[in-house]
């Protein structure tokens, strides 16, 4: 495998890396077919997840600029804008929180993890996803006027920069997968701003994974497929790596539910699956909507493995169920 020298760009140091990557035993007895975790809810920043991936390139280039607060926007239970709190103030920036909706009348799971970032919260007063970009906007256009440098991160962290952090996932696990012998795996994620899937894609690109399955839990997969080609293009551009095609992006759908931030039924029957036979729990809007997509396909004969799931955190969603998470 090729190797991967990212050295010349700013990174700050915030994950516990290597994540580990091991064998489920009971599950692929169950499934019959080798399933593996990469274990990216063990990052250690916060609760840990995917996002801190990400994170380490974005601070590293805000700290580069002299950024003093970073600005970027969520739903309340959204463990990117949670992270992305954690990460700012670890690295001495102010964090501004744009969230759509309302407050609620009671702050749970990561919309109180929020407030122990000492994140400043401003809410859109509008239920679209949508409308916290404008305000993103917004905020930032005062932050500039009162003069502060903000970094300014779109919904979910999806950027070019961003991606870099799973590239070099990708990488990563590339080189796990040949030490515990693994032929030909193929990587299955949930996917929704589609930064993550996108870093992985580029790995491909760039020789180090032979595949990635993205499980979409928010948008169409057409509109998927297009943003992960984009942005792994963007990212091997910044990467100095080969750029992907079309081909490398491969995203299913089906498997979002009742909308975007719910639990499906099927996610929750395939999360209870890996609770009783890994010890693992799943969380409801991304891992288990995968979990549930892996299921169906190797009920339909289309996997033969070995499969690597990304878990990619999330664990503060699972204490908040009666709503959107």
């Amino acid at each position: 495998m090729a190797d991967l020298d990212l050295s010349s760009i700013p990174r700050e140091g915030l994950a516990l890396l290597p994540t580990p990557l091991h064998l489920a035993p009971r599950l692929s007895e169950a499934l019959g077919v080798e399933v593996w975790f990469k274990r990216d809810d063990l990052t250690g920043l916060g609760l840990g997840g995917n996002k801190v991936r990400p994170l380490e390139f974005l601070l590293g280039d805000a700290l580069a600029r002299g950024c003093d607060v970073l600005v970027t926007g969520s739903g309340a239970q959204s463990n990117w804008s949670m992270l992305a709190a954690l990460a700012a103030r670890r690295c001495g920036l102010d964090a501004v929180v744009c969230l759509y909706g309302d407050p609620p009348a009671e702050s749970r799971g990561n919309l109180l993890l929020h407030g122990l970032a000492g994140a400043d919260l401003r809410w859109t007063g509008d239920p679209s996803r949508a409308s916290v970009d404008a305000l993103i906007e917004r905020v930032s256009d005062e932050l500039r006027q009162a003069g502060r440098t903000p970094l300014v991160v779109p919904r979910g962290g999806a950027t070019a920069r961003g991606s870099l952090g799973y590239l070099a996932a990708a990488h990563e696990i590339g080189a796990q997968a040949t030490t515990a012998g693994l032929v030909d795996p193929t990587v299955w994620l949930g996917t929704g701003s589609c930064g993550t899937q996108a870093g992985l894609v580029a790995g491909v690109a760039a020789g180090f994974l032979p595949r990635v399955v993205g499980v979409t839990v928010s948008r169409p997969a057409d509109e998927c497929r297009d943003r992960v080609l984009m942005l792994a293009r963007g990212a091997a551009e910044i990467a100095g790596t080969s750029a992907a095609d079309p081909s490398m992006v491969s995203v299913i759908d089906g498997f979002i539910g009742p909308g975007y931030g719910y639990e499906s039924p099927a996610g929750a029957e395939a999360a209870a699956l890996v609770a009783r036979t890994e010890g693992l729990f799943l969380d409801p809007p991304f891992c288990a909507k995968a979990m549930a997509a892996l299921v169906s396909a190797v009920g339909a004969g289309q996997v033969t493995g070995p499969v690597i799931m990304l878990t990619s955190g999330g664990a503060p969603t699972l204490f908040v169920k009666d709503g959107p998470l």
